[in-house]
């Protein structure tokens, strides 16, 4: 019984707890992210929009765990990507401290604007067909584009081996529809989240981030130190490389 119980204690409440089991299923199917080199690569994407700007805060104080997930695995880079107010849509040089993500991230300011996720998409591809990135993590609550051409981008990168995982803010339903056709197509994931639910966005992006630099190894590591959702998530992709 104490294990049930601790168990309730680690994963959200209802109906946020399904999601997460969701989430879950969809990374058991995911392709394995090994990376050729000693470090992950991985896009942190936001959406900086004006509705946005409470939940920036908020961003930048979980972004560390991704570093710190994957510190002794050779490492992470990170590039943040971000959209706001028109036609503004900015990528960052990789990076490879938290420290340095967090500055670029604490130079941002939201402000009004239509989504771009297609041009965040388009990017990622860019980035992939340069050099292996290995995973793209997306922050948002809206959509307001062509869902074709989100999809066909999303499809693109599932064929460069890059999976998306999305991470949808707010209960909009038709930018839950299109992020969940979004993560289908790329081999990625979906995951809606609130405020009440930080920690476990916290812990989550910690996961991608071990999956990211060391594939299932890392993140079952990760997730026997961090418990809670994290260590669901490493055993539900266990064996999933095998």
């Amino acid at each position: 019984m104490a294990r049930d119980d601790e168990r309730k204690e680690q994963l959200p409440a209802d109906p946020k707890s399904a999601a997460v089991d969701v989430f879950l299923r969809q990374v058991r199917a995911m392709r394995v992210v090994r990376p050729a080199s000693g470090r992950g690569r991985l896009i942190f994407a936001l959406d900086a929009t004006a509705s946005r700007e409470a939940s920036w805060d908020r961003a930048c104080r979980l972004q560390g765990e991704m570093f710190e997930a994957a510190a002794a695995l050779g490492g992470l880079e990170v590039q943040l990507v971000f959209y706001r107010g028109f036609d503004q849509c900015k990528a960052s040089r990789w990076l490879a401290a938290a420290a340095d993500l967090n500055r670029a991230m604490r130079s941002v300011s939201c402000a009004g604007g239509e989504t771009q996720i297609a041009r965040v998409l388009a990017h990622a591809v860019k980035e992939a067909r340069a050099q292996k990135v290995n995973a793209l993590v997306f922050v948002g609550d809206a959509m307001e584009e062509n869902v074709d051409e989100i999809s066909r981008l999303a499809g693109e990168l599932g064929l460069l081996g890059v999976p998306v995982f999305v991470f949808q803010e707010g209960g909009d339903e038709v930018a839950g529809l299109a992020f969940r056709q979004v993560a289908k197509l790329s081999g990625g994931a979906y995951c809606p989240f609130d405020g009440a639910s930080a920690e476990q966005l916290r812990q989550l992006l910690g996961a991608v981030a071990a999956y990211a630099a060391g594939g299932p190894p890392a993140l079952a590591a990760y997730g026997q130190r961090t418990g809670g959702a994290a260590l669901l998530l490493a055993g539900a992709i266990r064996d999933a490389g095998r």
